[in-house]
């Protein structure tokens, strides 16, 4: 019997052997078809501030208005840039454009082709002659005209001594794909000179929220396309990017709001009474953050800047909670900050060292400050923390963007008020998903690779909704990625640099895996792939499109440590067709082991029963009848 279920197993073994062999070879023959290939042309290296933080749990939704919103991301870091940037594109076709946010500006303006004072800026210019929807904005009363009287033009000028002039033009604007507020005409500024820091940064212009009937906002409004609010959201320390909301939306229930007055200044003011250090209230006269302008929010400021002698007072309860830190000389020998050093370089860790400092308004509520609301870091000493609050030469109260880090603040101008939510504002993008929203507007890009627009709408008609163009079904997608970095000891942690990836591309990290690497010094090239979930077989259409609008948009952040990076091209192979044998593999093996199961314990039973029934038939009852034996005599 033994002899028989050894003979059995062994069959059993070559069955499965067979399929797995014939799954093999049908695999691999499939592995080589060739891949949909498409370039990626970039206009630059995206360098930018990212690294990975806790997932939000909290959930935006939308409000009751019928009015849509424009979701946009926000990119750069505002410490190693200076500012924030997000994507605006301007015309038919459209011309992509890196623009500042801005709160403290009035008009949107990008380098015009004709511009003869403009400096290299991280886009080309915008070329009029191009858009085949541009029109100028002739002269009229309401503004200052050009030389020849024919064109309406504008002149802003900057507290830090710069200055952008041009002339005024009308075109379609539009808010990237994943925004539901379809394109809009609107006036911009299209620049013929720029000076000082607007001629040196790396962005193209400005996007202007500031109130005023040339703001972005303004005109939107007036269009009666979104509700008279928005909202931005900056990353934290050592964190790029963020979250800009233009249109209402419902806020948390933990916002803490405070008194905006629209007549006191073109500027967002809040109603700032008091400053707290550890708990401890600063002796500050009273008003002394409502002179002249009052208290004054300014996206597009970096630090933030106190009347002297709210400064002196915040600058010493900060040196007394922290005396046991050794100071230290600032980054810069121009200038007298303070600095420490010894806290480490963990940012979590530092509101064990440094002191929470807390915000009252007006109406009694209160605005706790992490130390990442006023420090930055020190770039030339490894665990040093510099303030980032400064005297103001004037009495105004100035917040830049370092005040409201990792917080969600919304500009409710419809309302006259202005709220704040902590937050983590790196992933406020997960968060942002509104209920009901329409599809989003084609995707826009600078490029003139027509192969590169790929949208929802290109699709044939009768073409099934999860599928590509073509009727290409996307089974995973790869791309290739140079790496470099400035430090050669540096070696790359590709397990943290696969769970960046999956969260900027918003898959789960199990679907991010590494192919290949090859190095050379400083310098990387890396493959990576994208899979299906793994109760999936190919990439629904929707996911592959967001992927690709990411990778071709260079929409990746990375910390810092990471180096320079760059995307060389992604690859997209189409879904497998699966033979009969792998479609029902798992039917067959469960088939045939049941049948085996089965047809083994059949033939155990019989053979068990057999041995009983022999085993019977031999035995004999006591006092059975025995056959009689002749006794054989003894041989003596």
């Amino acid at each position: 019997m033994a002899r028989t279920w050894l003979h059995l197993t062994s069959y059993l073994l070559i069955v499965c052997s067979l399929i797995w062999f014939h799954l093999f070879t049908v695999d691999a023959k499939n592995h080589h078809r060739r891949p949909m290939i498409l370039p990626l042309h970039l206009s630059s290296r995206n360098h930018s501030m990212h690294r990975h933080v806790d997932n939000l749990r909290r959930h935006l939704q939308q409000s009751g208005s019928s009015t849509p919103n424009a979701r946009m991301r926000l990119y750069d870091d505002l410490l190693s840039n200076g500012y924030y940037t997000t994507r605006l594109w301007i015309g038919t076709p459209p011309q992509q454009f890196a623009l500042i946010v801005d709160t403290g500006s009035s008009v949107t303006y990008v380098p015009c082709s004709s511009c003869a004072q403009c400096g290299k800026h991280q886009d080309p210019r915008f070329q009029p002659d191009l858009s085949s929807t541009y029109q100028p904005v002739k002269c009229n009363p309401s503004c200052d005209c050009d030389d020849e009287q024919k064109q309406c033009t504008y002149d802003r000028r900057y507290a830090e001594m710069s200055s952008s002039s041009g002339v005024l033009g009308e075109d379609v604007v539009s808010f990237g794909n994943e925004s539901e507020l379809v394109p809009q005409r609107a006036v911009f500024g299209c620049e013929n000179m720029e000076t000082g820091d607007l001629y040196r940064q790396r962005a193209d212009g400005i996007m202007g929220l500031g109130r005023g009937r040339l703001s972005i906002m303004d005109q939107l409004v007036d269009k009666d396309v979104i509700d008279d609010s928005f909202s931005l959201c900056y990353g934290g320390m050592d964190v790029g990017g963020g979250a800009m909301v233009l249109g209402k939306i419902t806020p948390p229930p933990d916002m803490v709001f405070s008194h905006s007055d629209p007549f006191r200044s073109p500027y967002y003011n809040i109603e700032l009474k008091e400053l707290h250090v550890a708990g401890k209230l600063l002796k500050l006269p009273t008003g002394v953050f409502d002179d002249r302008h009052g208290t004054v929010l300014d996206s597009g400021t970096t630090y933030a800047y106190l009347r002297k002698d709210a400064f002196l007072a915040f600058r010493d309860a900060i040196l007394r909670e922290v005396h046991f830190l050794e100071r230290v000389s600032g980054p810069d020998p121009n200038y007298n900050d303070i600095c420490f050093s010894g806290a480490g370089s963990d940012v979590s860790q530092l509101s064990k060292i440094f002191p929470e400092v807390a915000m009252v308004f007006n109406n009694g509520k209160k605005l706790l400050l992490s130390p990442e609301n006023y420090l930055f870091r020190h770039t030339k000493v490894s665990g040093g923390y510099c303030l980032g609050i400064f005297p103001n030469t004037e009495s105004t109260t100035l917040l830049g963007g370092i005040v409201v880090r990792n917080t969600l603040v919304t500009y409710d101008r419809g309302n006259d008020r202005i709220g704040f939510l902590k937050t983590n504002c790196s992933k406020l993008w997960r968060r942002v998903q509104f209920l009901g929203a329409p599809a989003p507007a084609p995707l826009v890009s600078q490029s003139e690779d027509t192969n590169m627009e790929i949208s929802p709408t290109l699709a044939p008609s009768g073409s099934p909704p999860n599928v590509l163009p073509g009727s290409f079904r996307i089974g995973f997608l790869t791309f290739d990625m140079s790496i470099s970095t400035n430090d050669s000891n540096l070696k790359l942690n590709f397990k943290e640099l696969a769970k960046l990836i999956s969260l900027e591309l918003e898959v789960d990290n199990s679907q991010v895996r590494l192919l290949n690497v090859t190095s050379k010094v400083n310098d990387y090239l890396v493959r990576w792939g994208i899979f299906p979930t793994a109760s999936a077989n190919y990439i629904s259409n929707t996911t592959a499109l967001s992927i690709i609008g990411r990778l071709r948009d260079h929409q990746m952040q990375f910390p810092e440590r990471f180096g320079n990076y760059k995307l060389v091209e992604w690859n997209a192979e189409a879904q497998r067709k699966l033979t009969w044998w792998q479609q029902h593999f798992l039917a067959v093996v469960l088939g045939s082991l049941t049948t085996l199961i089965l047809s083994l314990s059949a033939i155990g039973i019989w053979l068990f029963r057999r041995h009983n029934q022999q085993a019977i038939s031999a035995y004999e009852p006591v006092g059975a009848p025995t056959p009689e034996q002749e006794l054989q005599p003894l041989q003596s």
